[in-house]
């Protein structure tokens, strides 16, 4: 199956999407703070730290994604409750940028975000929870079926 190569290209794409907010965030922090630019009377320096802030947050968020997919990927196995949650909430996430994308940045940055959103989804479904049960349900053959509890036997009155 192509799971893993879809879980690898996954990996790799959130990782360089981490670099890329996290370089952005820095160089929209530094134009702020250079420009000394004002929104509303906020203070430049608090808005540029603000940038550089969210810039790291989001880059760490992506790049904890993109070791949990790397991590499913070397393993062949299904992420845990939490990287699955997390992987969701990428999903998501992906989903929403996507659809702002597309009036603030046109076309291409939509089809970019559903690739992404299509990879993590893609990774998700392809590692159902179910595939590695225990050693009866790896997937590699049939399981046996369950054996019916044994009927006690009808008591003897003396």
């Amino acid at each position: 199956m192509a799971r893993r190569p879809v879980a690898w290209v996954a990996a790799i794409v959130m990782l360089a999407e981490a670099l890329g907010i996290v370089l952005v965030n820095w160089l929209l922090g530094t134009v702020v703070d250079r420009q000394d630019m004002s929104l509303a009377g906020l203070d430049p320096r608090a808005m540029s730290v603000g940038a550089w802030v969210a810039g790291g947050v989001f880059g760490i968020y992506l790049a904890v994604c993109a070791f949990v997919l790397a991590r499913a990927a070397a393993t062949d196995r299904s992420p845990g409750t939490f990287g699955r949650i997390l992987l969701i909430s990428a999903a998501v996430v992906h989903g929403l940028l996507g659809a702002f994308s597309v009036g603030l940045l046109g076309w291409p940055a939509f089809v970019l975000m559903m690739v992404v959103l299509a990879l993590i989804v893609l990774t998700l479904v392809a590692y159902d929870r179910r595939d590695h049960a225990g050693p009866a349900g790896d997937g590699k053959g049939a399981a046996a079926p369950p054996v019916p509890p044994a009927s006690s036997p009808e008591p003897t009155t003396p």
